[in-house]
């Protein structure tokens, strides 16, 4: 047990006393805040175009023309000129487009927008909104129904939000704050299980290159050296997140003083914030990265144990992330949409998928149950594959000059000493 904790003590302490590791803690907060600036910037004025759009109508059906109305950054005009001029017009300037609509537009063709570059879809959706506007009161004013009226009533805003009723009473759900925190639970999970998981890999190929582990393993077991890289590393990576945590804390503290306005909407975004139960969810985080990066590290351990250097990893690699990407990607997607679906609960289930299913789904309450039945599969299945892993690594850090390959980590799991 003694080597083992040297093993641990050397491998944090090398790594958390790096520049890089310093400096990293003070940086990521501080990119997270300039990305989430950057594209809420570009969000404001996504789909704008940069200078005043002309759009020339050209209307052959006489249903539309005369009854486009002017909008930020685009002017609606009627030529004199026919549609060949036009189009030559716009060829020539890429501010100006043509809107051809023809007679038989529902028939045949449909409506056409010529420019001399791709138009932005602000503008092709600008226009199929009040098209579709322009075509509703025409057909109302041919069966003789009051436009006006009918206007007005639809200028009737309605928002709908959710309540969850519990033993305690009624409290806002938060939806859009729940999926947020779910959809960036799922992504440090997924990029921390890579990261981390790397590093002890690229530890044990250099170690192994440099003909170290041949010193080291006269003193200490395999499995021992094993354990104790996948803890010092997985260390250092609590570490981080518990500075990030402490940073974003403060840094939220400060904000809140400084935008102390009830109508500022830093302070709304705050009072929403409270409503969450941050210790439970980190609780949850905290024990499916560490668990995930128990089960991942091992077999990324394994990896590095059997090649001679890093470029041969990547026939292993691929299957060994395949179920952390597939995950990943149906989170953004689907999972958050549906948290207590079928799809979702058997990845939250299955050790491989379950540290990024499940933090998903943990902001929107799953069942008791669930969380500890996924959890305890966790267990399950991290021991399992560190056992697996500890096999294949008493022996591939052994072997040199002989080229990796599946047959190969067979041979090492069976191998009798």
């Amino acid at each position: 047990m003694n080597k083992v904790l040297l093993i641990i003590q050397r491998e944090y302490i090398t790594r958390v006393r790096k520049k890089s590791f310093i400096i990293m803690i003070f940086v990521v907060p501080l990119l997270i805040l300039a990305m989430g600036f950057v594209i809420a910037m570009v969000a404001k004025d996504s789909g704008q175009p940069t200078s005043l759009k002309i759009v020339n109508v050209v209307d052959d059906s006489k249903l539309f023309a005369g009854k486009f109305h002017d909008v930020s950054n685009i002017k609606f005009i009627i030529p004199r000129q026919d549609l060949k001029t036009i189009k030559a017009i716009s060829k020539d300037d890429e501010n100006i487009a043509t809107l051809f609509i023809p007679a038989d537009y529902l028939t045949k063709g449909g409506v056409q927008i010529f420019a001399k570059k791709k138009s932005a879809i602000q503008l092709s959706s600008e226009i199929e909104k009040q098209m579709n506007d322009i075509a509703f009161n025409n057909n109302m004013i041919a069966r003789h129904i009051d436009t006006a009226a009918i206007h007005s009533i639809k200028k009737t805003d309605i928002s709908v939000n959710t309540v969850e009723v519990t033993d305690k009473g009624d409290k806002d759900a938060n939806m859009g704050a729940n999926i947020g925190i779910g959809i960036a639970c799922a992504i440090l999970i997924y990029l921390s299980l890579l990261i981390y998981g790397g590093q002890v890999m690229r530890g044990v190929i250099e170690e192994k290159t440099n003909r170290i582990i041949e010193v080291v393993i006269s003193s200490v077991k395999p499995f021992q050296l094993m354990l104790g890289k996948i803890i010092g590393v997985g260390l250092v990576g609590l570490t981080q997140f518990g500075a990030w945590i402490i940073l974003s804390v403060i840094s939220t503290k400060i904000a809140g003083h400084a935008l102390n306005s009830p109508a500022s909407p830093m302070t709304g975004a705050l009072a929403v914030l409270q409503t969450i139960p941050f210790g439970y969810i980190m609780g949850c985080f905290i024990f499916y990265f560490l668990s995930g990066y128990l089960l991942y590290a091992a077999l990324f351990a394994a990896v590095g144990s059997a090649v001679d250097s890093e470029t041969e990893t990547q026939q292993f690699m691929f299957p060994i992330t395949l179920p952390l990407l597939f995950t990943y990607l149906l989170s953004v997607s689907v999972l958050f949409r549906a948290p207590d679906s079928t799809l979702a609960v058997w990845l939250s289930m299955i050790p491989f998928t379950a540290p990024i299913a499940m933090m998903v789904r943990i902001p929107f309450d799953p069942p008791v149950w669930q969380v500890a039945l996924s959890m305890s599969l966790m267990v399950i299945g991290f021991l399992f594959t560190t056992y697996v892993a500890a096999r294949i690594y008493r022996v591939g850090i052994l072997m040199y000059g002989k080229k990796a390959s599946y047959k190969e980590l067979v041979k090492c799991f069976f191998y009798k000493e």
